[in-house]
């Protein structure tokens, strides 16, 4: 590995240190670098402060060595005035005479004028070192940019023999049926924590009367939204609780009641952009699908997918309801307890 790449390496490890705290803004990470030594390090914390070239450079104890050092950031520096002052003119006022991106920012604002602001500025720019993991690393980032909706992942249980539930009657409501342990559960509350919103169905909504939220490890609530075309649902379900904010997308009102927004969608038309449009409007990076077979597959068949994570039990049902059918690039198989997770690739999503 060259020195620039062990470099960007480092500024990686840093960057993942602000998942979940900096969306809708990217993950970044960034070193300052004098004669072979790391002087500097730093990564956005938390949307709306700091970014990681300003912690970074802030971090380094004599500013003089600035003028002969080079920083190393896995993004583009900004160029325009949003929540903080841009970062190339920070850079170019500091005098740092050489920088070495990963990978340019998607974003309009930004778009190729950083790097620009900085060559004029008489500063070496190098970009695209360990470009494809740099933009890896803010997938969510560049889709929602890129394609105007956010990063979307199916994510479902399902058992040995293929099912994702059994046949169940409105007496067997209210309670999930389980497929997989506790380590699996972990992991999809961890997932949770760093993604903007979840998503799910009616019947799921009823059957299972989830809460969508991360109680079983740190982090922050995703925004959760249920789809509930003639509000039918009742109130005293765990979605409506006070824990996180949440969407009903239905067919007869707008509204505001505490953390539930009513939001009406035309139902004689297809549902899915219109959710994916409210979501890119609210500046939500990605969301996790987690309806029931009926709704995922709705995403299936429309290509509205970036990612599934398919978790597999033990269990055998024998019957039931069928596991969503999926045409993807199986890129990853891992163990979580005494379950299977694999993850899958649209092949279509370039």
């Amino acid at each position: 590995m060259t020195t620039d790449s062990s470099y960007m390496k480092r500024c990686l490890e840093l960057a993942r240190k602000g998942a979940g705290s900096v969306a809708p803004n990217p993950m970044v990470g960034c070193v300052v670098v004098y004669r072979g030594k790391t002087i500097g390090e730093g990564y956005h914390e938390k949307y709306g402060e700091a970014h990681a070239e300003v912690n970074a450079i802030r971090s380094v104890k004599n500013t003089e060595w600035l003028k002969e050092s080079t920083l190393y950031v896995t993004l583009e520096p900004c160029a325009h005035h949003g929540k903080t002052p841009p970062c190339s003119d920070l850079i170019v006022q500091k005098q740092i005479p050489k920088v070495v991106i990963g990978t340019i920012d998607p974003f309009a604002e930004v778009a190729g004028r950083g790097i620009e602001k900085m060559q004029k500025a008489g500063i070496d720019v190098k970009v695209g070192v360990l470009e494809e993991e740099c933009r890896e690393l803010n997938k969510r980032f560049f889709t929602f940019h890129q394609k105007h909706r956010p990063y979307i992942f199916l994510k479902w249980a399902q058992s040995a023999d293929g099912f994702i539930d059994i046949d169940r009657n409105a007496a067997g409501f209210g309670e999930p049926t389980w497929i997989t342990g506790p380590e699996a559960l972990l992991r999809v509350h961890q997932m949770r924590a760093e993604e903007n919103a979840i998503l799910v169905g009616t019947r799921t909504a009823e059957k299972d009367n989830p809460s969508l939220t991360v109680r079983h490890c740190e982090g922050k609530n995703p925004l959760r939204i249920v789809l509930d075309r003639n509000l039918k649902l009742p109130a005293d379900l765990n979605l409506f609780n006070s824990e996180s904010e949440t969407i009903i997308i239905n067919s007869l009102k707008n509204g505001q009641k505490a953390n539930l927004e009513y939001i009406r969608a035309d139902y004689s038309q297809n549902v899915l952009p219109q959710i994916l449009e409210i979501l890119y409007l609210k500046e939500k990076l990605s969301l996790i699908v987690e309806g029931g077979r009926e709704l995922l597959q709705s995403f299936i068949a429309q290509g509205l997918w970036d990612e599934a994570h398919v978790y597999t039990g033990q269990k055998l049902f024998r019957s039931g309801v069928p596991a969503p059918v999926i045409e993807g690039n199986s890129f990853k198989r891992e163990k979580i307890g005494m379950d299977s997770l694999e993850i899958y690739l649209n092949p279509n999503q370039g």
